[in-house]
C-alpha cells in the first residue's frame, strides 16, 4: 500500500478550493482597505479604533493620483484619481448620482464579488450627462422611481464600485475633479443617505496569505450573500489543516504565475475579460491577487510586458526602448498611458522625478525625427531629448500599458505591439 498518496486528494482539493474562492477573500479584504472608518454627517463606525466596523454604501475619493506610498491596490494607475464605493444591497437598491462630467474620460466599474466586471456608468456605456443609476440585488421586484435613467441588476449582495476620472497634472484641474467627485452620491429610494455600517473583520493593508480560520470566515460569509457564478461548482468547505497548508503556496504561485493570452513582442494581455470571467477560475484568482479592480476589454485593456524581445525578464540591471513606429501608434478612443512596476510587490517604483507612468498625455512628449514614438525605460536618466520612465535599480520590473476605450485592431488582437529591445 502506497501511505503516501492517501492525502493528495484532500491536498488537491483544498488547492482548488483556495484558487476558486480567493476572489471572494480579496474582494472583502478590498472593502476592508477602501471604505471609510468615518462618515461625514454620521460619524465614526465604531468609537473603537482598533475595530473593524466601516462605512459602505458611501463614496470615498482619492482627490490625487496614487504614488509609491500607496499600497491598498497593486498594479494601480497613474493616469485618473478614484472614487470607490462598496455596495450592500441587502437592505434594498441603492441610487447612484452622478454630475456632468463634461468631455472628459470617466468611468464607474461595477465588479461583483467573485470580481465580475458585470456592469459600468461612464462616458462610453452611459455618456457624460448628469445621470441617475440604480442598482439592486437579487429577487428585488420593486417599482423604478421616476428619473432613474439606468437600472443595474447586481448577481449578489455585495458590489465594488471603483470610478476613475481623468485629471491633469495641474491645480485647477485637480480641482475642478475634486467638486466632480464630491457630487457623486448613493442614496435610497426615499432619496436618504444609504450608508451603512459593516463589521469586515480584516486588516485591510495585509496581502499575504491569512490565517486559515480567517480565510474561511470571511469566505463562509461572502458566500452566504454571493451565490456561486452560474455553472460553476462550488469546491468548498476542505479540511483545516489542508487549507492551511494550501494558501500561502497558492497565494505565492498566482504571485509567480505567467501571464496568459499573449500578444506578441513579449507582450501578453493581463486581463481578458469582458464581463464575466466564465469557468477560468484560475485566471480570475491571479488577477484578484495581482491585477484586482481591472475593467473589462471594451472599457480598457492592459497589455503587459514582463520580458524584452528576447525573452529575458525585464531587469533595472538594463535600459531599454519602446519604439512605436510612425503609423503603428496605439488605437483608442480615449487615451493610452504605459506604467512602470515593481515585480516583487506590483507597486509603483519610487524614482527623483516622481513619474510612474508616460502616455499620449505626458507633457513634452518627443517624436523621433521620422515622426515614431520612443520610450527609455531604464534606472538612469537618459539626458535631454528622451522620453523616460524611471526603472528601479536592480531589480524585475514589469509594464502594463492602458488602453482605455481600445479599438478594433486591438480588441480584435490584430495590433502588432513592438517589444522592448535591450540596449
Amino acid at each position: 500500500m502506497n501511505t503516501t498518496s492517501a492525502p493528495l486528494p484532500a491536498r488537491e482539493a483544498a488547492h482548488a478550493a483556495v484558487i476558486q474562492t480567493l476572489p471572494l477573500y480579496e474582494m472583502m479584504r478590498m472593502r476592508a482597505a477602501t471604505t471609510a472608518r468615518r462618515h461625514p454627517r454620521l460619524g465614526f463606525a465604531s468609537d473603537d479604533r482598533a475595530s473593524r466596523m466601516r462605512w459602505v454604501n458611501q463614496f470615498t475619493h482619492t482627490h490625487r493620483k496614487l504614488g509609491p506610498d500607496d499600497r491598498e491596490v497593486v498594479s494601480p494607475n497613474n493616469d485618473t484619481v478614484y472614487s470607490n464605493a462598496w455596495l450592500d444591497l441587502s437592505q434594498g437598491p441603492v441610487l447612484i448620482d452622478t454630475p456632468d462630467m463634461g468631455d472628459r474620460y470617466w468611468v464607474l466599474g461595477l465588479l461583483d464579488a467573485w470580481t465580475n466586471p458585470f456592469a459600468y456608468v461612464g462616458r462610453r456605456s452611459t455618456g457624460n450627462r448628469p445621470q441617475r443609476t440604480l442598482v439592486h440585488g437579487p429577487g428585488w421586484g420593486g417599482v423604478v422611481p421616476a428619473g432613474v435613467d439606468t437600472v443595474i441588476a447586481a448577481p449578489g449582495q455585495d458590489v465594488w464600485i471603483i470610478g476613475r476620472i481623468l485629471v491633469d497634472d495641474d491645480p485647477a484641474d485637480l480641482a475642478l475633479v475634486r467638486e466632480l467627485q464630491l457630487r457623486i452620491a448613493a442614496l435610497r429610494l426615499d432619496g436618504s443617505d444609504a450608508a451603512m455600517r459593516v463589521d469586515t473583520r480584516l486588516d485591510g493593508g495585509t496581502t499575504n496569505a491569512p490565517d486559515a480560520s480567517l480565510y474561511r470566515a470571511i469566505v463562509d460569509e461572502a458566500l452566504a450573500r454571493n451565490p456561486v457564478p452560474r455553472g460553476e461548482k462550488l469546491a468548498w468547505p476542505v479540511d483545516p489543516d489542508e487549507l492551511a497548508s494550501a494558501l500561502p503556496r497558492v497565494f505565492e504561485q498566482l504571485r509567480q504565475a505567467q501571464q496568459p493570452h499573449a500578444l506578441g513582442g513579449g507582450w501578453a494581455l493581463q486581463v481578458a475579460v469582458r464581463e464575466h470571467w466564465g469557468d477560468d477560475v484560475l485566471t480570475r484568482a491571479r488577477i484578484a491577487r495581482n491585477f484586482i479592480g481591472a475593467l473589462g476589454m471594451e472599457e480598457a485593456m492592459y497589455p503587459t510586458a514582463e520580458v524584452d524581445a528576447d525573452g529575458e525578464p525585464l531587469h533595472g540591471s538594463h535600459a531599454y526602448a519602446l519604439r512605436f513606429e510612425h503609423g503603428h501608434g496605439l488605437q483608442v478612443g480615449a487615451f493610452w498611458s504605459l506604467t512602470m512596476y515593481r515585480r516583487s510587490d506590483c507597486l509603483f517604483v519610487a524614482n527623483p522625478i516622481g513619474r510612474y507612468s508616460i502616455g499620449d498625455r505626458t507633457p513634452g512628449l518627443k517624436e523621433e525625427a521620422d515622426g515614431s514614438l520612443v520610450i527609455r525605460l531604464q534606472t538612469d536618466d537618459p539626458g535631454p531629448g528622451f522620453n523616460w520612465l524611471p526603472a528601479p535599480h536592480d531589480e524585475p520590473f514589469y509594464v502594463v500599458l492602458r488602453l482605455y476605450q481600445p479599438r478594433a485592431d486591438h480588441l480584435q488582437y490584430r495590433y502588432a505591439y513592438p517589444p522592448l529591445r535591450r540596449l
